[in-house]
């Protein structure tokens, strides 16, 4: 299997989409605490389990579909899978605001996941054409 970079934009943004998750991922797991205190998480001192958990849940996940994702760009289901993801990423920051209340933070994550998952779906729904 040869692996090319994209050559067009129906390529590239699942692709951006997929080295941003690639990106987060290796943040989580090399720097968790960078990571946790971003999100407004900051573990507490001497809490390993947060540690662990940002290095499981978060960093396992976004490296696992970023990698997966870089590596197919250019298959529907893998930009459908990518983009639902970012997508409902956003969702839960959507009702996170709506029942837990608005910061500038919060909105500034919620502009990101939805722009992710845009570039991630776009090609895949035909938004946008190879």
């Amino acid at each position: 299997m040869d692996f090319t970079l994209p050559t067009n934009l129906a390529g590239w943004l699942p692709f951006t989409a997929a080295v941003v998750a690639i990106l987060l991922g290796l943040a989580a797991l090399f720097a968790p605490r960078l990571i946790l205190s971003a999100i407004g998480l900051a573990p507490s001192a001497g809490s390993i389990d947060a540690l662990g958990g940002a290095r499981a849940s978060l960093a396992g996940f976004w490296l696992g579909v970023g990698l997966v994702g870089a590596a197919l760009y250019d298959q529907p289901f893998i930009q459908l899978a990518l983009g639902t993801g970012w997508l409902f990423s956003a969702f839960g920051r959507l009702v996170s605001l709506l029942t837990d209340g608005a910061s500038l933070r919060a909105i500034f994550y919620l502009l990101v996941e939805l722009a992710l998952a845009c570039a991630a779906l776009a090609p895949a729904l035909g938004f946008i054409s190879s």
